[in-house]
């Protein structure tokens, strides 16, 4: 349909003048929003000036004012914090000082700004807009500019992007800097759990959040806290009983330690701080547990952003020159933000006005409504901690009689078993009897399958590898065996963790159905595979924290370049034939190319990408890094690559080649897929339960129908169920990739900011859309 299509072509930045600033706390990824505002804007032949220091240096003029160029933002990407300095301003909040702010921006020029901050520094922009004529109108009358001057510049853009690691600003589902500060917290946490084992200590954590709980919570599910406290939910009274007994139940279930994880800005029913001591004194006297306080402080807004917060805030950086190229006079100030996996524009007031309202929500003790006010991410979190936390005695759960097995299949995924242990808890909590499979549909021919009980998957969620066993086999060979065992344990349904064989293994069971009655049962499947290569999902289980392990390393690499002069490195990484991790860490480590097999390449464009560093080698960026997809070409190898380079770049710069092999697949699980893999898991738990009611006739269960065979995966803004008969059609098998994949929209984006001319398809980019309609939206999408 390429008439519907609409290029960025059309659109042309000439004589536009773009100020960019960072205001109020700092937060890692503003330095890669920085970046793509510059690059992007340059790039449509736009002016971008740095405005340092925040609104502070907006005030105070001079040269804190400065026109970037291209190579003033290169070695951004990888530092934290903001490079250009943030501050809080006080000037700002007078009248006079937005006078001296708006005639230093008429006299360079500048008419649209890009804000990234959090709520007060969006606010404050949105009123500099609104008073903008009139300010002007005062310039012209004390005759500090002329009437010519105030009619060209007569209207203020305003685009915002949300930095702040607290992620409290409705109308966005993560805001730049919150995914890197959960990764710091879960470093310490992991860090603090060996040493609380060691002792058999408690630990009580403090992390950031005065108004918003989201760190404390995702941080608790994603290290399976035993009790949480954030100020949308204050405990009921009589907390400090129930505390207390969860505690002694954990110990008694052999768990050697406690970690009991608090919002700095916790309260009771009767808004009265929650504080750290409070709890180790309670603690101490009520159980007599040896218990430490460790507060976490700015230790959480430090550190190199996470591969997450530098491709959202990229995206968001780019996804802002459009909007600000796109705006009329009428157009309200818009933040550009993150709903799913899907870049929108809200208008600005519209979120502060309904971050205010979780404020006002929360001071008249309406705390469900503030939970509900924080959007759906928030909720899915909090009702995801109930259902994995609420541990009950045997005797009080409900009895289904119903048996659900569970197994990996595959390769390996960091995240796998988190989402185990979610399933087995949740499974447990609705009734069902759960069992566990060993090394996939090996074990399951063998009848590796035995019971597997609450206490059996604690301290799972921060373990990489799968502690199940996982193997590649694909049941079709053994389906005989596979049933016999089925029938022998009674399973009713099944839960298959896993990449593309899980979702190959699927289709075969579905298959058996007619010749076999034990495969009528429910079965879901959950995407977890490094490679994002299965089709119905836009993410899987394990992408996340592979990509994190690409970064880094290229981080180091590009350093060890940066040392050396004239040097380019070539990077080969995992993926099958899938371009993902290539593609996407090629965006978050600012790499000049990246060969994959979706896109197909020939000598033309090898020769094109040395011209283009041999160019890069005259400037003061001295470097190249190119990441090729270990399948992109039969022939065009990473040692082919690599020689080419050498040879065509002898005399401008030399080559070393590195193969990042099974690192990719190891390590323990990122922040995201901890959380990605629980949520998701705890949710196909949930539908096979239903499924289980729904299908269960004269003592048995027994279904075939097409829908009673899913997969669960991320669709752009929604977690949905879809048929894998379905998904047949989308898929190519010889290649084991889906046949459309939305990450090639990013290729572009990645091109733009290593200074190649390209098309890129802005008719995805976020149409403006209403928080009403938002929320509408979202409770049908949960």
């Amino acid at each position: 349909m390429p008439d519907t299509k609409k290029f960025m072509e059309n659109l042309s930045g000439t004589g536009m003048c773009i100020g960019v600033l960072t205001s109020g706390g700092d937060a890692q990824g503003m330095n890669a929003a920085v970046r793509a505002v510059v690059r992007m804007g340059i790039y449509v032949g736009a002016k971008v000036y740095f405005i340092h220091e925040g609104y502070q240096g907006m005030v105070d003029g001079g040269d804190n004012i400065k026109e970037a160029s291209w190579e003033s933002v290169s070695s951004m990407l990888q530092v934290g914090g903001t490079v250009i300095g943030s501050a809080r301003c006080k000037d700002f909040r007078t009248h006079e000082g937005r006078l001296r702010a708006a005639l230093n921006l008429v006299q360079r020029g500048i008419t649209n700004l890009c804000v990234i901050g959090g709520d007060g520094s969006l606010t404050g922009a949105n009123l500099f807009r609104e008073e903008w004529s009139g300010l002007l109108d005062e310039l012209v009358q004390s005759g500090e500019i002329s009437e010519e001057a105030s009619q060209i510049h007569s209207v203020l853009h305003i685009v915002g992007m949300v930095g702040s690691i607290d992620n409290d600003f409705c109308g966005t589902d993560m805001t730049i800097g919150t995914d890197s500060a959960l990764h710091r917290i879960i470093e310490v946490v992991d860090a603090i759990m060996t040493t609380a084992q060691s002792h058999q200590r408690t630990f009580v954590l403090e992390v950031m959040g005065r108004h918003c709980g989201y760190l404390a919570l995702v941080s608790a599910l994603a290290c399976g806290a035993d009790w949480v406290l954030i100020p949308e939910m204050p405990p009921n009274d009589g907390w400090e009983e129930q505390m207390c007994h969860k505690l002694s139940e954990n110990r008694a279930d052999k768990k050697r330690l406690n970690i009991i994880i608090v919002a700095e800005g916790a309260i009771d029913q009767s808004n009265k701080p929650i504080t750290t001591e409070l709890i180790k004194d309670l603690v101490v006297r009520c159980l007599g547990f040896d218990t430490r306080v460790t507060i976490l402080g700015h230790v959480q807004r430090g550190g190199t952003p996470s591969a997450f917060d530098r491709i959202l805030a990229s995206r968001m950086g780019v996804e802002a020159v459009l909007a600000l190229l796109e705006a009329s006079p009428g157009t309200p100030a818009c933040v550009v933000s993150l709903c799913g996996n899907q870049a929108v524009r809200v208008p600005l007031m519209e979120c502060v006005q309904m971050t205010q309202e979780v404020q006002k929500a929360m001071d008249e003790k309406q705390f469900e409504k503030a939970v509900r006010l924080r959007g759906r991410s928030f909720e899915n979190n909090l009702n995801t901690y109930k259902l994995l936390s609420n541990h009950q005695m045997d005797s009080e759960l409900p009895h289904s009689s119903f048996n659900v097995a569970v197994l990996n299949v595959g390769a390996p995924a960091a995240g796998m078993n988190a989402a185990v242990r979610s399933a087995v808890r949740v499974g447990i909590t609705e009734g069902h009897t759960m069992f566990a499979v060993s090394d996939g549909f090996e074990g399951f021919v063998k009848g590796q399958i035995k019971e597997i009980k609450w206490g059996d998957v604690g301290g799972w969620t921060g373990q990489g590898g799968s502690l199940l066993g996982t193997k590649r086999t694909l049941p079709a060979k053994h389906i005989d065996k596979i049933a016999e065992q089925m029938s022998i344990h009674n399973i009713n349904a099944l839960l298959v963790i896993g990449g593309f064989e899980a979702f190959e293994s699927l289709l075969q069971l579905v298959d058996a159905r007619s010749r076999y009655e034990e495969f009528c049962v429910p079965m879901c499947m959950l995407p977890a595979t490094i490679s994002n290569n299965v089709s119905g999902t836009d993410l899987s289980i394990g992408a996340d924290t592979s990509l994190n392990a690409i970064v880094e390393t290229c981080d180091r690499i590009k350093q060890s370049a940066s040392g050396t002069k004239r040097r380019v490195f070539i990077i080969e990484t995992m993926g099958g034939y899938c371009g993902y991790l290539a593609t996407v860490g090629a965006l978050a480590a600012g790499a000049d190319a990246a060969y994959i097999y979706e896109e197909p390449f020939d000598i033309r464009d090898l020769q094109s990408n040395v011209e283009h560093l041999t160019e890069k080698m005259k400037t003061s960026i001295q470097r190249g890094l190119v990441i090729r997809n270990e399948n992109s070409s039969e022939n065009y190898t990473t040692d082919f690559i690599y020689q080419l380079y050498s040879e065509e770049g002898k005399g401008v710069f030399d080559c070393r080649k590195n193969v990042l092999g099974h690192m990719q697949q190891g390590g323990s699980p990122s922040p995201f897929d901890r959380n990605f893999g629980t949520k998701i898991s705890a949710k196909a738990m949930q539908w096979i339960s239903k499924k289980l009611k729904e299908s269960y006739r004269e003592g048995r269960v027994f279904v075939n129908t097409e829908d009673s065979a899913c997969l669960l995966g991320m669709r752009r803004r929604a977690l949905v169920f879809q048929p894998v008969i379905q998904l047949k059609d989308e898929t190519d098998f010889v290649h084991r990739i889906p046949k459309e994949q939305w990450w090639l929209r990013l290729r572009p984006l990645m091109k733009i900011l290593a200074k190649y001319k390209t098309s890129y398809d802005v008719s995805d980019s976020g149409q403006l859309e209403h928080i009403v309609h938002l929320k509408t939206k979202d409770t049908s999408a949960t």
